[in-house]
């Protein structure tokens, strides 16, 4: 659950309680699986992070660093975060408010097709390379055309088309380095789909070669020189 840049505040709250407030439990599960299974490994316990177009909070409520910060548009977002998490009401293309270099990484999942022009995403990449640190990390997920068809245009809100070719050509223009890539991640969405027993999701990570198979995202960590 990401939010849209084209919308409004209200449009937002309403598009994404239609969309995921049913299935939030269960996503909120799914990540308690990830996070220490996958991403935790990226994250400094102690650092300081921030989850760009954070939607419900699943990934910044369960993710463990020393201070947590989130940013989103929808009003809805901040009862869905937990205490202590520094939460930002802005879209991404306007000043953080965060000073330079005071973030150690930047996480954001399916956010970036939601934005409506490419230069849009252009200034969003300025803002997190400001906040980061020297060395610090982007960790981005995304759907990818590459692997997809037309259940790309199933949702609304979706604009910006992506593949991991071309996101990490333009992140390197922008001067951060590829720490990992992959074509095939995560299947495509949880919308409407079975509630698998967590432990599938568990086995899924362990074994790469299912991600090729049922992987539609992309996984891109990049670190700022």
């Amino acid at each position: 659950m990401k939010t849209t840049e084209t919308f409004d505040e209200q449009s937002l709250e309403v598009l994404y309680d239609q969309r995921f407030a049913s299935t939030h439990a269960y996503r909120n599960r799914v990540w308690q699986v990830l996070i220490p299974h996958f991403f935790q490994a990226y994250v400094p316990e102690q650092g300081r992070i921030l989850d760009l177009g954070c939607g419900y909070g699943e990934f910044i409520n369960n993710v463990r660093a020393g201070e947590k910060w989130a940013l989103d548009l929808n009003p809805g977002t901040s009862s869905r975060l937990q205490a202590g998490i520094r939460w930002i009401q802005k879209r991404s293309t306007e000043d953080w408010g965060l000073e330079e270099g005071s973030l150690d990484l930047v996480f954001t999942s399916n956010f970036f097709e939601h934005l409506p022009r490419k230069e849009d995403l252009v200034d969003t990449l300025n803002h997190i390379k400001r906040a980061l640190k020297p060395g610090g990390l982007l960790i981005a997920l995304g759907p990818n055309m590459n692997r997809l068809h037309g259940e790309y245009w199933d949702f609304w809100d979706h604009q910006l088309v992506l593949t991991e070719k071309s996101l990490a050509e333009l992140l390197r223009s922008k001067g951060f380095h590829e720490v990992r890539t992959e074509r095939s991640f995560l299947p495509y969405t949880m919308v409407g789909g079975p509630q698998y027993p967590l432990i599938f999701v568990r086995l899924y990570l362990m074994f790469p070669f299912l991600w090729r198979i049922f992987g539609k995202q992309f996984l891109l960590v990049v670190r700022k020189p």
